[in-house]
């Protein structure tokens, strides 16, 4: 029979201390997530998703051992234990993750929403649908495609033997439409996407008008001349290369050889201009938390600070092998990683970044950055698209054209940072900013 977690808690941790294992922890998750997608006024597809997991660490003989279940029953008690003890004999190595007891204060922080959690499936359903009537209902040159709903609650919670007593839940909701538009011989996609924590945030017609004009502005599209141009890249486009690029601030890639940035704390690796801030207290964050994975307090700190690397992403592990405390930025099974990471924004609007770059290229768009990019030299090659801009003012889509460059060069060339700071749909956001040179190979 399942329990609830709060019981089966108790119950581990009595079978763990009868069976020697001490201290114990326990890491418990759950997610729940619901997905409507429509096409052509139908109801194509309809997800709901449940899952649970569990995983005990305790320490026997002086190694820590690990083990997991998916089931809160009473039969899964005796399994985590006989787990974790076969675990902790095959060990090998000194170097163990230990079990901690709570940090002195935690800071509350909420990105969950109970309204939100008491929105039935019909209405989500009936949303996709409006989604979808509008779009059939768009320009004649747009064929819509899909439009989708989505919802998503995920609690995560960590107790043990010392103390630790830790659980946070977060929930929000997104909507998103795609289109192809098409006039003479000239194609483009559309695409829009809106996010929130409540259903006044995810607007039937934003989404489709959204979709709309992405997939229309784009029509006609021309191609860019090869050469080096100065470069404004839309905030969410540069939030996809800081999210492409966001190991190399993670001090385990460090200390591993992964990053360039190894020992470098101190020093100017970017612009003045450029701050890059990793904020887990973010109120409403898509990454917020009050803890880490390994049950250590979250604070906020500025990554880079005026140009200067000011500190790396540690866990416990990498923190005590560079002899500092830990960021609180540990992401589960050793890996480290960010929160709520963002360049800070700057000053100017959009235009106004535009009016200065003067002639040069608005970069909306970038694919193939799994393929086209190095993670750890920081180079990068990606098949894009925007719009040429002559003094300052845009004068024509482009596309099908190569933007080359590498990730460290660009924090240097940035000359200047926008005020419209983004995050779509992701914990990694930015805003436009104003690059002063890359490679484009176009016509």
């Amino acid at each position: 029979m399942e329990m609830n977690v709060e019981t089966f808690a108790a119950r581990v941790f009595e079978a763990a201390e009868q069976a020697g294992i001490a201290p114990a922890e326990i890491c418990f998750g759950s997610s729940e997530s619901f997905t409507a997608r429509t096409r052509a006024g139908a109801l194509e597809d309809y997800q709901v998703s449940d899952r649970v997991s569990l995983t005990l660490r305790g320490k026997v003989g002086g190694r820590i051992g690990t083990a997991s279940t998916q089931a809160l029953d009473e039969e899964s008690i005796g399994l985590l234990i006989s787990g974790v003890k076969e675990s902790a004999s095959l060990i090998e190595t000194d170097e163990q993750d230990e079990i901690l007891p709570p940090d002195a204060h935690y800071e509350t922080v909420c990105n969950y929403s109970e309204a939100l959690d008491a929105v039935p499936a019909q209405e989500k359903i009936a949303l996709a649908m409006d989604i979808d009537r509008r779009m059939q209902a768009c320009d004649a040159r747009v064929k819509p495609d899909s439009s989708v709903v989505r919802s998503a609650k995920e609690t995560f919670c960590m107790k043990n033997t010392l103390g630790l007593d830790l659980t946070h839940t977060s929930n929000l909701i997104y909507a998103y439409a795609s289109a192809l538009a098409k006039e003479g011989e000239s194609a483009a996609t559309g695409f829009k996407l809106l996010w929130g924590y409540g259903m006044d945030a995810v607007d039937a017609q934003a989404v489709a008008e959204g979709c709309q004009e992405d997939a229309l502005c784009q029509l006609g599209a021309g191609r860019m001349k090869s050469g080096k141009t100065a470069v404004v890249i839309r905030g969410g486009t540069m939030a996809d290369l800081l999210s492409t690029f966001s190991g190399v601030f993670s001090a385990d890639n460090a200390q591993k050889g992964l990053s360039l940035l190894d020992g470098r704390e101190g020093e100017a690796i970017a612009s003045e201009c450029v701050t890059l801030t990793d904020d887990p207290l973010m109120p409403w964050g898509l990454g917020s938390s009050p803890f880490d994975r390994e049950g250590a307090a979250c604070r906020t700190k500025n990554v880079i600070e005026g140009g200067v690397l000011r500190t790396l992403l540690h866990n416990r592990k990498t923190a005590k092998k560079a002899g500092v405390e830990t960021t609180g930025n540990a992401a589960g099974g050793g890996r480290v990683a960010p929160s709520n990471f963002f360049i800070a924004p700057g000053s100017q609007t959009k235009d106004e970044l535009l009016a200065k770059m003067g002639d040069g290229l608005y970069l909306t768009d970038v694919s193939g950055l799994h393929a086209g990019a190095n993670p750890i030299s920081g180079d990068f090659s990606l098949l894009s698209r925007g719009f040429e801009v002559k003094d300052g003012k845009i004068v024509r889509p482009v596309e099908q054209f190569t933007v080359a460059g590498n990730f460290y060069q660009l924090l240097k060339d940035v000359a200047a940072v926008g005020s419209d700071l983004i995050f779509e749909g992701s914990p990694i956001g930015s805003p436009s900013v104003l690059v002063s040179a890359l490679s484009v190979a176009g016509e």
